[in-house]
């Protein structure tokens, strides 16, 4: 894109951050903020999107306008014009597919998700461009448009082939989450049965073909178990897409600091997401405890959805749900860097993947509000820039290094899964 029409676009993301924030449009931290977002990628780990689109629009990008701030007339959190509020310059889309499909259906659908992100980058080439490395991404950026980065949620896709994941690999996918809600049949889940007590040896060898083909290992919704034998096993540096820290919010999806503790020795980073659950130690409880009376209640009244539907609501109101904020995201990402160091923490809002955001926070406009409160808060610029984007680019370019290292020393591995048709 020409010097002058770069200008512009930073010249448009400056007033429209203006527009959507005005109580602090011209505080010298949000002027700041701006600066250092026109200057360098913010990258986000994680946003569904693609997955919005096939719900709400029959998986077509030009469905909705997405140049105009849709936060109104839709439930959507993202589109254009809150991208170039926020500040984004670099955003991973997840091709997520539920796990409740079979692997077969799953892999058909994250082709089709993958083919949905495509199709969005051609409905809007002046804003959009595929990247697949991090030299794409700061070019892009540069340029003036966002970087499209296209993440994998659930290895259970890959249908026990390393050819299928070798096959996602070469239509885009640079990261894939080894699990999602559920344990698949290589690796054990956060918030399922354990059954590999982290990963089994196959899945072990899929690691090591992700390190070969310069995939990023993911690590967002795996167990303990699963997280610890992947830094193991992996020869480049781990990510976390969408996580938090468990030592402030207990929630089995968040990551524990003895994990924390063993990033820097090979680089990792965990991007901090803004599920309220995740974040707030009162939602999680308060999410818990709704549970728990859904699950009395449908054992009190079975085949009866009526009472069941009616007792919640009388539980709701006379359990008013509590709310995250900034303030919530802000305290994970001090907690991740306390405990890791600053290199190793980076942002994944989960943006279109959430039903609730926390309060302050509308969409992906929201960036440079939680900017601004680290420099209230004394963050350093340089700081600030390893948090947007600086750290997770370095992972991307670790993790291209070890793969053409790999390349040149390893042929691709051909392990099937002895445990694939149980």
């Amino acid at each position: 894109m020409p010097r002058h029409l770069k200008s512009c676009v930073l010249a448009a993301t400056a007033i429209a951050l203006a527009a959507t924030t005005p109580a602090l449009a011209q505080s010298p931290e949000i002027n700041t903020a701006r600066r250092l977002l026109a200057a360098s990628p913010l990258i986000d780990g994680h946003n569904d999107l693609p997955w919005a689109l096939r719900q709400a629009y029959n998986s077509d990008p030009q469905g909705v306008d997405l140049r105009v701030d849709l936060s109104a007339g839709t439930r959507l959190h993202t589109d254009i014009a809150r991208l170039r509020a926020g500040g984004v310059g670099g955003q991973f889309w997840s091709v997520y597919v539920p796990a409740s499909m079979t692997p077969l259906e799953a892999a058909r659908a994250t082709f089709e998700q993958i083919d949905v992100v495509k199709r969005l980058i051609d409905a809007y080439p002046d804003v959009f461009e595929l990247a697949l490395t991090a030299d794409d991404v700061e070019r892009i950026h540069g340029e003036g448009r966002i970087a499209s980065l296209i993440g994998m949620e659930g290895g259970y896709s890959i249908a026990d082939s390393l050819g299928l994941l070798r096959s996602f690999h070469d239509a885009g996918a640079r990261y894939m989450t080894l699990t999602h809600s559920k344990t698949t049949s290589w690796a054990d889940s956060a918030t399922d049965a354990p059954r590999w007590d982290g990963l089994s040896p196959f899945g072990e060898t899929v690691v090591l073909e992700m390190n070969r083909l310069g995939m990023m290992v993911d690590l967002s919704h795996v167990s303990e178990a699963t997280m610890l034998d992947a830094i193991r096993v992996s020869q480049a540096p781990v990510i976390f897409s969408h996580s938090s820290a468990r030592g402030v919010t207990g929630h089995p999806r968040n990551v524990p600091d003895s994990v924390l503790r063993l990033l820097p020795e090979k680089g990792g980073v965990v991007m901090i997401t803004f599920v309220p659950s995740f974040i707030d130690e009162d939602v999680r409880a308060w999410g818990a405890a709704q549970s728990a009376e859904r699950a009395r209640l449908e054992s009190l009244y079975p085949g009866d959805p009526e009472a069941v539907t009616d007792g919640m609501e009388d539980w709701t109101v006379n359990h008013p749900a509590p709310t995250a904020d900034i303030a919530d995201i802000v305290a994970h990402i001090e907690h991740v860097r306390d405990v890791a160091g600053i290199d190793h923490v980076g942002l994944g809002g989960d943006f279109d993947g959430i039903s609730s955001l926390p309060v302050g926070i509308s969409g992906v406009d929201a960036y440079p509000l939680i900017i601004a409160e680290l420099l209230k808060r004394g963050w350093s610029e340089q700081d600030v820039l390893k948090l947007t984007g600086g750290n997770i680019l370095r992972v991307m370019r670790e993790v291209e290094a070890t793969a053409a290292r790999m390349q040149r020393e390893e042929s691709p591995f051909l392990m099937a899964n002895p445990d694939a048709s149980d």
